[in-house]
């Protein structure tokens, strides 16, 4: 026997007598067993068995259990030849049984290794004709289409399977099945795809990977369809939760609001996973107040909370969300027991079906030990609210009760399973630590805010000087309260401050620094200093402030600790503005005839830099300039820089505005995005020029006998403005400060007395000495004057110059002359 044609040999045949005994042979038997027909005709079938014949044999051996046939063939030369058997019955003349015709093939040759493995594979198999008519599938497409081989052979895949014609989620734009087989027939391209859809008589979709391929003859046409698929729901619906999971992460907690953040929980897994989703949260939350401690502890009391939130996708009426609902959980409901438990429960409307067994829905997430103790709850109940489903999680953060979800179902019949659980316990987990963290800001902003609305002007004090309106506009809840502020500070001989400054950072850290600058500002102001030296002596205590927030061992400083400021001073009598700045913008000036001009002046560093001097600057301003300052917050943006930014504002202003207020409405409307990152503050002043008649000075000669004639000057001046009286209280001050300038003075010494608000008397000398107030003894023969002036006066005060020094003094007048 030639090797090689043993090993060619694939198939033989052979006819048997009804007596078992071989009475044909083929030429194949030769090349496949070593068998002539010599040697094999004539021969008992059995003799060319290997073993004792199995049951049947031949005539019935293939039909019983093993319909393989497989059955072991003695070569000539010993060896054992595995092979199929397949017997078919010979008849003659009237049905005359003849034997069998026996095929023999070898069980190694590759059709029929080829054909088993296709037939056993794990794989759901199936060949198409172009115009998708089933030509085969396997045992396991079978099972899936729930069809046998014989049902569906030559009938059209769209006719037996109308459902694959359409997508399982048409929101995705999911191409149906058949129309990407049909594609593979009509272009010749392989396709690779994961289809989604739910079997019949299922309640669970399924996730299939899938190839699908031409069939092409030997020419290269496409005479058929190939495809094979295997179900990864596990794989599928385990990543699309991940992905959602993802969206969440990305999705929930872009603002530092608590309703907001309550809404992003609620879109995130609509429709994607449930139907409807309701977000209820305690007011104290809504507040940014702690919530209670044990809600839940009160027996036979309802929950009393408020919906957040709340999303359907039926509806979708979160598109309005309007404000918090109050909602009130009813004792032993499934929302208090969760909330009381801290304990999720899943209710379903009917026990899940475990559908067909290659059905995910059913698979280890249902599995009773793979659901947490209590769950599910089978509750029939919640079939009249037109659920399917319901998962009702309390939402906690840092081990505080902060309300309750509920993920619902109704138009998905799917069941919820244990990984659904997981998910909805993992979405909530992530939102809880956004709310948590919005409640904390919420309330941390409420708190900067009240402090810095506290410490900010309240309001606008009583002067004549310039006519004032104000906004601060704290940035949107998305931002810290910053550390901006405005004054407006009286001071002595009718003049006013101007004062607005800006603390670095944001939060109760800016809020307090603030405070302690405006404070310190005015201050400063009482003792009537120029404005660069009031911003010298505010640089030093910065930098005082600074070192305070240096830690003593290796903790790290709260925050940076700098501003900037910016201080004016307007004199009505002189029209004269005087300005200083520390790194802040220079105000804007608008002159009556409607130029608009940045103070020339040149800003000086931000406060806490030390070492570099600060530069005043001195201008003359017509009376009913507008004046403008304001905080870079109002012209700064992401949008916009500086210079861009005041150029806007300087266009907005409108000096023939009647209304300051209103003015500063639409400044701060044209000027303030929707949402803005920093604080905005604007201060508009109108000049006014106090009318010459009501100031009049006399020079002083250096001479005690000049105090008389000082006296009767003054007192004639009162009765020609018909203030007498006032005239007894001003004799005493004026004979009283004169005196003190004479005798403790150096010329030149002037008198100067103000009718404004209040009648104003001022002495002014080269000396920079100043007086300073105390007790007289019973004995002594002087030091009494300043004290009787600070008790015969609403108040008195030194302020020097660059010449020397004005001590002044105020008296209240009940009715002061209008202008």
């Amino acid at each position: 026997m030639d090797p090689a044609g043993k090993q060619d040999a694939r198939t033989a045949a052979l006819v048997v007598g009804p007596d078992g005994v071989v009475s044909g042979w083929s030429e194949s038997g030769h090349s496949l067993l070593g068998w002539t027909a010599e040697d094999a005709v004539g021969r008992p079938v059995t003799d060319l068995l290997a073993a004792p014949a199995p049951p049947g044999f031949p005539e019935g051996y293939g039909s019983g259990p093993d319909p393989t046939g497989l059955i072991a063939l003695r070569h000539r030369d010993g060896s054992t030849v595995n092979a199929l058997l397949s017997a078919h019955p010979l008849f003659g003349a009237h049905g005359r049984a003849l034997g069998h015709a026996v095929t023999v093939q070898r069980w190694e040759s590759r059709p029929v290794i080829a054909d088993l493995a296709f037939e056993q594979c794990p794989f759901a198999l199936g060949v198409y004709d172009p115009d998708l008519r089933f030509l085969w599938i396997n045992a396991s497409s079978g099972r899936v289409i729930a069809h046998s081989e014989e049902q569906v052979l030559g009938k059209k895949y769209r006719e037996l399977f109308p459902d694959f014609d359409r997508s399982l989620f048409p929101e995705r734009d999911d191409k149906p099945y058949t129309d990407q087989l049909s594609e593979v027939a009509r272009t010749g391209k392989p396709a690779r795809l994961i289809t989604v859809f739910r079997p019949l008589g299922s309640d669970y979709a399924n996730a299939w990977a899938t190839s699908i391929w031409p069939v092409r003859d030997a020419e290269g046409r496409v005479r058929a369809v190939a495809n094979w698929g295997f179900d990864m729901s596990a794989e599928y619906w385990a990543r699309q939760r991940l992905l959602m999971l993802n969206e969440a992460s990305r999705g929930i907690g872009r603002t530092l609001d608590v309703i907001g953040t309550a809404q992003e929980l609620a879109r995130t897994p609509v429709p994607g996973f449930v139907d409807l989703v309701t977000v209820d949260l305690f007011d104290e939350v809504l507040r940014g107040e702690e919530p209670p401690l044990s809600p839940a502890s009160v027996s036979g009391e309802a929950i009393a909370l408020s919906r957040a939130a709340q999303h359907s996708a039926k509806h979708d009426i979160d598109r309005d969300p309007g404000p918090p609902v109050p909602v009130s959980h009813a004792p032993g409901s499934v929302a208090a027991r969760c909330m009381a438990t801290g304990r999720s429960t899943v209710q379903l409307a009917a026990e899940p079906g475990h559908g067909s067994e290659w059905a995910f829905g059913p698979g280890l997430a249902a599995d009773p030990a793979h659901w947490p103790p209590g769950n599910p709850l089978i509750d029939k109940s919640i079939t009249a609210e037109g659920l399917t489903g319901r998962i009702t999680v309390p939402l906690r953060a840092r081990g505080v009760l902060l309300g309750v979800v509920a993920f619902s179902r109704s138009d998905r019949p799917e069941a919820f399973t244990a990984d659904d659980l997981i998910l909805a316990e993992e979405l909530t987990a992530k939102a809880a630590v956004a709310i948590d963290n919005a409640r904390r800001y919420s309330r941390e902003r409420t708190t900067a805010l009240t402090l810095q609305r506290s410490l900010l002007l309240q309001q606008l004090p009583s002067q004549e000087a310039v006519e004032v309106a104000s906004r601060y506009l704290p940035a949107g809840t998305d931002a810290e309260v910053g550390g901006d502020w405005f004054d407006v500070i009286p001071l002595s001989g009718a003049r006013v401050a101007l004062v607005v400054g800006d603390v670095v950072g944001h939060g109760l850290h800016a809020a307090a620094s603030m405070g302690r600058l405006r404070t310190a500002v005015r201050t400063l102001a009482d003792v009537d200093l120029p404005p660069d030296e009031l911003l010298t002596h505010l640089d030093d205590l910065v930098i005082h402030l600074a070192s305070d927030l240096r830690p003593a061992g290796h903790f790290q400083p709260t925050g940076e600790f700098g501003a900037t400021c910016l201080y004016t001073v307007y004199d009505p009598v002189s029209r004269r503005f005087t300005l200083a700045s520390a790194g802040h913008p220079l105000p804007l000036i608008i002159s009556p005839d409607g130029t608009r001009t940045p103070a020339p002046a040149q800003p000086g560093p931000p406060l806490g830099i030390g070492g570099l001097p600060f530069e005043a600057t001195e201008l003359e301003l017509p009376e009913g300039s507008l004046l403008a300052l304001y905080t870079d917050g109002l012209v700064q943006s992401r949008e916009r820089d500086v210079d861009q930014g005041i150029a806007e504002l300087q266009q907005v202003l409108n000096h023939s505005a009647a209304s300051l207020e209103a003015l500063c409405d639409t400044v701060t409307a044209a000027m303030l995005l929707e949402r803005r990152t920093d604080d905005a503050a604007l201060l508009l002043a109108r000049t006014h020029a106090l009318n010459p008649q009501h100031v009049a000075d006399w020079d002083v000669e250096p001479d005690p006998a000049q105090v008389p004639r000082a006296r009767k000057f003054a007192v004639d001046q009162l009765e020609a403005w018909g203030l007498e009286e006032a005239s007894f209280v001003t004799e005493l001050v004026v004979s009283e400060l004169v005196t003190n300038a004479i005798r403790y003075g150096e010329p030149p010494i002037r008198l100067r007395l103000i009718r404004d608000t209040s009648l104003i008397c001022e002495v002014s000398d080269a000396s920079n000495t100043a007086p300073h107030l105390r007790r007289a003894r019973a004995f002594d023969e002087g030091g009494r004057g300043l004290l009787l002036v600070a008790q015969l006066t609403q108040g008195w005060g030194t302020r020097h110059t660059t010449d020397g020094k004005t001590i002044w003094c105020a008296q209240t007048l009940t009715e002061p002359e209008p202008r």
